[in-house]
């Protein structure tokens, strides 16, 4: 069976106020395309298909064109609520869906009914696992300890009394420990969050959403595909892709990425301020460093008429990499009020005094104290 595995589409987003809907509408559109040249026997959206648990109505509208694209190739989905959706919301009319073959977890009730696809190799055991949390699982297992997220989901997969001899698959979205982050990424400080791999060891493949880079935890049977574009500048440097996974006879399974071209890329880019001036025009949505170490005045401003869509600009000089600790300023009777301000100087613009400011410095003192006399 082929899987098409999606995730994190995050409709709505907006980046650094820049709002990425014409983006996701064009990344959708591609990812379409692929599903006709693939031909997936479904498709798996694993958790936070919208940025917020209330979407704006654009967003809603571009999910509902998506879905229906899919539906009229007659492929089903199966799709789950993330940490940034609404669970109730995305389960809206889940019923009357189903019959299009569109299959959407509940909220969360302490069960989990399989959804059942068949190929040449038989049936495939699909369980839908939206994002949980402890105390969402706990009232549905009083009589076990349910303290952690790991708890949490051993109870919930537990409970689903697995036939091991049978393909199974499981969507869900959590925080699998060993997974690499990102800024984008919302996670509890301190990994309370964390759910170890051995809760899937039951499952033929583990389509898990949350984490924004595409990455497999411990091996190809647990994957997360990554989101379908960079939606923080510590993404910068992702190469994002579409997650094809297939499963044949019991315990066979391959993966493949297709790349995702993006309509603007978000990159960063660093150099001086003329240098950056005579770079080639681009719509990218853009972080520029500047090397320069006098401030340019209206910087951003001037940028944007080759980067419109800059994102930030920000400088990595001496001044920048200093950080200012007063801590270090003590004041000795050995020293002269020169030598004192001398090193407030060093301080504050991480540089020595030349010896020409110096001079102009004691003779200001000078001058101020002749004047007090």
């Amino acid at each position: 069976m082929k899987l098409m595995h999606l995730s994190d589409i995050h409709l709505g987003k907006r980046l650094n106020d820049f709002s990425l809907l014409e983006d996701q509408q064009y990344i959708l559109r591609k990812i379409l395309e692929i599903i006709d040249a693939e031909s997936p026997q479904c498709v798996i959206l694993a958790g936070d298909i919208y940025d917020k648990s209330v979407p704006p109505a654009e967003a809603v509208t571009l999910f509902d064109r998506f879905l229906s694209a899919i539906s009229k190739r007659s492929i089903p989905v199966l799709m789950i609520s993330g940490n940034h959706d609404s669970a109730e919301r995305i389960a809206f009319a889940s019923g009357i869906l189903q019959q299009s073959g569109i299959h959407i977890s509940p909220v969360y009730n302490g069960t989990l009914e399989p959804v059942t696809l068949s190929d040449e190799w038989g049936t495939v055991q699909f369980y839908l696992l939206p994002f949980i949390r402890p105390s969402a699982v706990r009232r549905f297992f009083p009589e076990q300890e349910i303290t952690s997220y790991t708890d949490a989901v051993n109870a919930a997969v537990d409970a689903l009394h697995l036939d091991t001899t049978r393909r199974n698959v499981i969507v869900t979205h959590q925080f699998v420990t060993g997974a690499s982050c990102c800024d984008s990424e919302e996670h509890i400080v301190g990994g309370t969050e964390n759910v170890d791999a051995s809760a899937f060891d039951g499952f033929d493949y583990v389509a898990l959403g949350h984490i924004h880079n595409p990455q497999n935890i411990g091996s190809e049977r647990i994957r997360y595909c990554g989101t379908p574009l960079k939606y923080s500048l510590s993404e910068a440097k992702h190469r994002k892709t579409v997650t094809i996974a297939e499963l044949k006879e019991k315990g066979s399974l391959t993966i493949r990425e297709i790349p995702l071209t993006p309509l603007r890329d978000v990159r960063e880019i660093s150099g001086t301020f003329a240098e950056m001036m005579a770079g080639e025009k681009s719509d990218d949505l853009i972080s520029v460093v500047l090397t320069d170490e006098d401030e340019i005045p209206d910087a951003v401003y001037k940028l944007r008429t080759v980067y419109p869509n800059i994102l930030q600009v920000r400088y990595d000089n001496k001044r920048s990499r200093f950080r200012t600790d007063f801590t270090d300023v003590t004041a000795s009777e050995e020293q002269s009020p020169l030598e004192l301000f001398a090193s407030l100087y060093a301080l504050q613009n991480n540089d020595e005094m030349t010896d020409e400011k110096k001079e102009y410095i004691r003779r200001l003192m000078e001058t101020i104290e002749g004047e007090e006399a």
